[in-house]
C-alpha cells in the first residue's frame, strides 16, 4: 500500500514541475485584493485566483499570535481547491482547511503565524499541496492538526522555521502522515517537526544518498528546550551503519521522503 501510494504521488510531481519549485521567486501579481473578511471556498469547489495577490489589509499580521480560520485569507471546506493565488504579507493566517483540501500553485509572500493549517481531516483523507512556496516563516509553514495524510509536492520554502509541523498540543491525538517530495528548502530549519514526548521518531527514510534535511524531534513548547534534536549527520551515520539506529514504528506521525527529489541548502 505504501509503495502504491508513493507511485501515485510521484505521478503528481511531474504535473507540478512548471511551478519553478526549485528556484523560487514569486509570480508577478495581476492585481491585489484586500478583503475585510475571510474568503470561504465551499466544499468541493475550486477558487482560481488568476495570480492576484490576496490579503486582509494593512496591520493584519500580529506576528506569532495564534489565530483561527476567521483570521485567514482563505477558508477551504472539505474537498475544496485553491489555485493560482499569491497570499500577501498583510494577513495573520494564510489558508485554513477544514477537512482535506488541495492547494495548487499557492505562494505566500511573507508568512505571519502559519501559512497553511489543516484541521478535521480524517484517516484516509489526502491533502495535496502541489507547487507554490512560502517565504519568511518565523515558525511553521504547514500546521497539521487532523488525522489524514498531507502530500507536499514540488514546494519551495525559504527562510523558515519548520516546513511541516504535526500538532503537539491538540486535545486528542491521532495517527497522521506527511509525504514530502521535490521540495526545495533554503535558509531554514526543520522540514518535518514531530512530538518525541509521545515516544516516537520519524519514519526511516528509504534513500540516504540525497538527504539534505534535518529531521528534528520536537515537543510542546514547555518541553522543547530540554529535547535533543536529531541532525542529518546522525541520520546518515545511522543508516550507513556506523551508529545504532533509534528508529522504531511511529506512534502517531509517519514521515516519508522521496529523497532523490529533495534539495536543501544554507548560506
Amino acid at each position: 500500500m505504501q509503495f502504491l501510494l508513493a507511485l501515485s504521488i510521484a505521478s503528481l510531481a511531474g504535473l507540478s514541475a512548471a511551478c519553478d519549485a526549485y528556484t523560487g521567486g514569486l509570480p508577478t501579481a495581476t492585481g491585489t485584493v484586500s478583503s475585510s473578511a475571510v474568503i470561504e471556498v465551499a466544499a468541493g469547489e475550486t477558487f482560481d485566483g488568476g495570480w492576484k495577490k490576496y490579503d486582509r489589509g494593512s496591520g493584519a499580521c500580529s506576528d506569532q499570535s495564534e489565530g483561527d480560520y476567521e483570521d485567514a485569507v482563505f477558508y477551504l471546506h472539505e474537498g475544496a481547491t485553491l489555485q493560482n493565488v499569491i497570499i500577501g504579507a498583510n494577513q495573520a493566517e494564510g489558508v485554513h482547511c477544514t477537512g482535506y483540501c488541495t492547494l495548487n500553485y499557492v505562494w505566500f509572500e511573507d508568512v505571519c503565524e502559519d501559512a497553511i493549517t489543516i484541521k478535521n481531516d480524517e484517516a484516509g483523507d489526502y491533502t495535496n499541496i502541489i507547487g507554490g512556496g512560502a517565504y519568511h516563516a518565523e515558525d511553521k509553514v504547514i500546521q497539521h492538526n487532523g488525522c489524514g495524510t498531507v502530500n507536499i509536492i514540488n514546494f519551495f520554502v525559504s527562510d523558515y522555521g519548520k516546513l511541516y509541523r504535526s500538532c503537539g498540543n491538540c486535545k486528542s491525538q491521532c495517527s497522521r502522515n506527511v509525504y514530502i517530495s521535490g521540495v526545495y528548502a533554503e535558509d531554514g530549519g526543520t522540514l518535518a517537526g514531530i512530538n518525541s514526548n509521545y515516544g516516537y521518531y520519524p519514519a526511516k527514510p528509504r534513500f540516504i544518498a540525497a538527504i539534505r534535511a534535518t529531521l528534528a524531534p520536537s515537543t510542546t513548547v514547555a518541553q522543547e528546550a530540554a529535547n535533543p534534536k536529531s541532525s542529518v549527520t546522525a541520520v546518515v551515520e545511522c543508516l550507513l551503519g556506523s551508529v545504532a539506529c533509534p528508529w522504531r514504528a511511529p506512534k502517531y506521525t509517519s514521515i516519508t521522503f522521496v529523497l532523490s527529489l529533495v534539495s536543501w541548502k544554507t548560506q
